[in-house]
């Protein structure tokens, strides 16, 4: 009998919480508030390390032909 009696009062608990897809705060459900959270906090997690972007590259020039120095007449 007593086990009966602790099984029901879980059983009146468990009936008395709202479902997840009861609205709640802001419009959304329980549910689609633990989604949103576990989706940000993956978001968040998945940043790389300032160490692991390239440094950005410079672009190579091509050479310069030399400069035409104007002859000097000898004399």
């Amino acid at each position: 009998m007593r086990h009966t009696a602790l099984l029901l009062a879980v059983l009146l608990c468990a009936a008395c919480s709202r479902p997840d897809n009861a609205a709640g705060a802001g419009g959304v459900s329980a549910g689609e508030a633990r989604a949103l959270d576990d989706a940000a906090e993956m978001v968040q997690s998945q940043q790389l390390p300032a160490a692991a972007i390239p440094a950005p590259r410079v672009p190579v020039q091509a050479p310069q032909p030399p400069a035409k120095v104007p002859a000097t007449p000898a004399g």
